[in-house]
This record gives C-alpha cells, structure tokens and sequence, in this order.
C-alpha cells in the first residue's frame, strides 16, 4: 500500500513515461524544444529551473530522474507564469509611464497657475533677488534641485529665481532628463526595474557627459573673493546706467517736453521708468532669465538687480504720493497708488506674454541655422576664469570713467548750483544702494524668527523699500527745513541716486506676480499692502505731519 501511495504521488521515471506518451508526442518533442523550455524555466523559475534541467536532459538520455511531487512542480510552473505576467504588466507599466512623460513634457500655457503651485512659498517669495547668503547653501540646493526648481542666482548658486522655459514655465534641475528613466526613478522610489536595467547606453553617456560639463564650468569660475567683486562690479556698471536711464525718462515724459507725467498729478514723473523696467522684467527677469545664465550669471544679476534694480524705484514713488497728500490732493494721491500698481502690473505680464513668444521664434531659428552659427553662438558663453577676468576688468575701467566723471560734473554743477547736479550726484551714490538692496535680499524666503514664519513673504525687499521709502520722507522734511538751493540740490541727489536704486519696483511686482501665477492672489494682495500702506502712512508722519504743522512751503 504504501509503495502504491508513492507511485501516485511521484513523478513517472523516464521509462514509464515512454510508455505512457505515444510515438507521435515523443517525436515532436525534439531537442530544440526541450532547450528552449529549459532556458526560459530556468529564467525565470528561481531555484526549482535546476530540477527542470536535471529532467530534461535524463529523459533524454533515457536515465531515470530524482524523485519530485507533483505540488513542487505545479508550485514552480505558478512561480514562472506569475513573474512572466508580473514582468510584461512591468514592461506595459514602463511604457505607459514613458508615454505620460512625454505628454507632461508638451506644456499648456493654462497649467502655469498649478506649476506654481507646486513650487515652495519660501521659493516664491525669492524669485526677484536673493542676495548673498553664507550660510547652508548645500542643503538649499539639495530641497531646491528636488524640488524642480534651479540653483543659479548671484554670488551664491543655490538662489532661487524660478528658471522660465519658453511659456514661461519652471523648468526641471539642470542635469536632469526629463524624458529619461532616471528621472522617473528618482521620483518614484517603487517603480519595479532598476536604473541599471531601464538607462541604455546612450542615456548613460549623456548623464556622463552632463558630470563633465559641470565639472568643467566649475574649474572655469572664479575664485569666491574675485566673483564677489566682480557681482559688485557688474551691479555698479548696470545701476548707473539705470539711473541714467530713469533720469533721460524723467526729462522726457515730464513737463519739459511731452509733459505727460508730473508732479500734481496722479501720473507721477517716475512712472515711465517703473514702467519700462517692469516690462524688461518679464524679459530679462522671468523668460529670458534661464539664457542669460547660460552666458554670464554675473550679467543675470547685473540686468536685473543692478539695471532695472535702479531703473525702477518705490522710494520715489511713495514720495510723489505723500508730495499730493501734503497738498491736500488726497484723490489724486489715492489714485496714483492705485493706477500706478495697475499699470506695473500690467507691465510684467505684457512683458512674459511678448518674451516668451519672441524667444519661441527665437528657438526655432536656431533650429534652421547651419551648425557654424550656432558654434558661434556658443562661444558667446562665459566658461573660462580668462574671459572672466577681461570682461571683470572691462567693467572696472567703465565704471571707474563713469564714477570719475559723475564726480567731475557734480562738483562743477554744485559750485554753482544747477539741477543737473542731481543726476551725478546719483551716479555716485547709487551703487551703494544697489548694493544694499543685494544684500537686503538674502532675508527674501528666510521668513521670521528661528522657525521661519512667514517664509512666502520677501521681507528682504519688503525692508528695503520700506525703508527707502522712510529716508526718503526724512530727507525731504529736512530740505523743506533748512529751505536753500545747495542743501536741496544734495539730497534730491542722495534721494535719486542712493534712494532710488535702494528700492525697486521691477522685482516687487515680479514678487507679486509670482505669487498670483501659483494661486495664492491672497498673498499677492497682502504683500502689496504691506509693502504700500505702511511706507505712506510713515512717510505721512515723517513728512506729511511737519509740513502741515510748519506750514513748510
């Protein structure tokens, strides 16, 4: 009986399984077959593919086999079929997976609100400047690059202006291949396959071949000391021309020739200049911003913190309000506070609307030029400490012939004061403020306290226009007190010049409209009053109040 009981439960041996099958499936099962079955079992039947090439080849030779139940072998022809289907749901998965990537990557421009969206507070609240920070910039990078956003800014490589494709969108970390699944692994830790097994070789040396270029941009910047004077000096160059730029539009909106702006109405003598240079923000500033860096980030910095930085000013702004509040022109003053953040408004948006279809048009002639030209155009890029330095140096002997002569013409004008000592008196005080604004824009995304409050407002340039703003309203109160034409001519120069690159209007509303495109117009609306009613109502204590009381003409 028991002998009985094992032959049932047993596999047949060689012998018995000749008699049992007839001539004609003993002959269709040939040797070819038989080593085909053997290898895909063997692939894919773990440790149980031995005892099938154990049976295979002693059927063949007519030996008898080692003795396997039926449940062994009905357990291991599962395991097979189970990871075969598992494998190919894995292979459908990755193309699946594959063809979503590749529609993400073909952007609308009606997903920019929740693009936005995704993006941290504290990244939004630094989009304009960040300044120069000392401290933790590795791991600012490390949160920065996961979370899609790049890590190119100033002085300092993990800040945070949001980088802007085409449509103006955020782009993915520099180095990363979007369409890859390397990318897709590192954002999906359980996706089935390795990177090992789903990179091919090409992927491979692209990956490679991006390392070595990082590397090589790396041994080809300059020393820290070096690239922090040279930050200052790009930022000394722009701002000046900035102010020069303000100046020439004061003058020709104004009352002296088109007479378009002025001083008792709502459209103030600065608006043009705010205008112009929130424009060249949504240019320079958000769309164009990524090429820019792939040229210079020290001419990134000097564009839009040192030239449209100094082009645009709040200080001068506020006080051109507070100048109608004075005169009892409350309605006015009202208006040109409402009308003028409107029209900057505005301004940004035309300006990302035009920049993005210019640079499409832009790509797309790249695509159509002979290889020749575009070999050119990448000789354009700042790659080596040698073009460092000459363009550094260049920039040097600029600015010192510019500081020399706005020195030479203020001391002449001043000897007999003239109005156009106010324009070289800025000249030479306004890269200071530029400075101080760069530097006031490390706070941008810090938020308050050591838990870090608030960390979606840019209190960096909150405090600088507000603060500018407070100057600004003191300086006036002590012109209108001391009352004579040199004192005046001085500090309406400090107050254009130092003042006026102090405080910026481009990367506020920049601020602001980074903060209405990620669906939080609540923060947008709270940042613009906080920025807007607390520097006039200071500014109407520090000089609105004297005039009234002193009666100050």
């Amino acid at each position: 009986m028991e002998q009985r009981a094992m032959e049932r439960n047993t596999w047949p041996s060689g012998d018995a399984l000749s008699t049992v099958r007839s001539d004609e499936d003993r002959q269709s099962m040939d040797s070819t077959k038989n080593e085909q079955f053997v290898k895909s079992a063997s692939s894919g039947g773990g440790g149980m593919a031995k005892s099938f090439r154990t049976v295979s080849r002693n059927s063949s030779h007519g030996k008898s086999t080692p003795v396997i139940t039926n449940e062994s072998i009905q357990d291991s022809i599962g395991r097979i079929s189970y990871r075969g289907s598992k494998r190919r749901g894995s292979y459908s998965l990755s193309r699946d997976l594959g063809d979503q990537m590749l529609e993400s990557i073909s952007l609308s421009r009606e997903l920019v609100g929740q693009i936005f969206g995704e993006v941290d507070s504290s990244i939004v609240a630094q989009i304009g400047d960040t300044g120069y920070r000392t401290s933790g910039r590795e791991e600012d990078d490390n949160e920065l690059e996961n979370l899609g956003i790049p890590t190119d800014n100033g002085l300092k490589r993990s800040s945070i202006d949001v980088k802007i494709v085409s449509d103006g969108f955020p782009a993915k970390p520099s180095g990363a291949n979007v369409g890859s699944p390397a990318y897709l692994l590192e954002e999906d830790s359980s996706f089935p396959f390795t990177a090992d097994l789903m990179l091919h070789s090409t992927e491979k040396d692209k990956m490679q071949n991006m390392h070595v270029a990082s590397e090589k941009d790396k041994q080809g910047r300059l020393p820290p000391r070096l690239d922090y004077i040279s930050y200052l000096i790009h930022m000394a160059v722009f701002g000046i021309l900035g102010v020069l730029t303000r100046y020439l539009l004061e003058r020709l909106f104004g009352p002296d020739l088109l007479a378009l702006t002025g001083d008792d109405t709502p459209l103030y003598l600065d608006l043009p200049s705010n205008m112009l240079g929130s424009f060249l923000m949504g240019w320079f500033g958000i769309v164009f911003k990524a090429d820019l860096r792939d040229v210079s980030e020290h001419l990134v910095i000097g564009i839009t913190t040192g030239y449209m930085g100094s082009l645009t000013t709040f200080s001068g702004w506020n006080q051109k309000m507070l100048n109608l509040s004075a005169k009892g022109h409350w309605a006015y003053a009202v208006a040109g506070i409402i009308l003028g953040m409107l029209i900057v408004n505005e301004c940004v948006n035309i300006g990302v609307e035009s920049a993005a279809w210019l640079r499409r048009c832009f790509l797309q002639w790249i695509e159509k030029c002979p290889q020749r030209t575009k070999n050119k155009l990448m000789k354009l890029k700042l790659d080596t400490f040698k073009r460092h330095v000459m363009v550094m140096i260049f920039l040097l002997a600029i600015w010192v012939s510019l500081w020399c002569l706005s020195g030479a013409l203020a001391r002449k004008k001043l000897d007999n004061p003239t109005s156009g000592a106010v324009l070289w008196l800025g000249c030479l005080v306004g890269p200071i403020g530029v400075w101080a604004r760069w530097y006031l824009a490390r706070l941008n995304g810090q938020g308050l306290g050591k838990k870090g409050y608030l960390k979606w407002l840019p209190i960096g340039t909150l405090l600088a226009n507000f603060l500018a703003a407070c100057i600004m309203a003191a300086l006036s109160t002590i012109s209108k007190a001391v009352n004579t034409k040199r004192c005046t001519i001085i500090l309406t120069g400090v107050q254009f010049g130092f003042l006026g690159c102090l405080s910026t209007v481009s990367t506020f509303v920049a601020e602001v409209y980074a903060m209405r495109q990620s669906g939080h117009p609540g923060r947008a609306l709270s940042y613009a009053i906080l920025t807007i009613l607390p520097s006039f109502a200071t500014g109407t204590l520090i000089y609105s109040i004297p005039v009234w009381t002193k009666h100050y003409n």
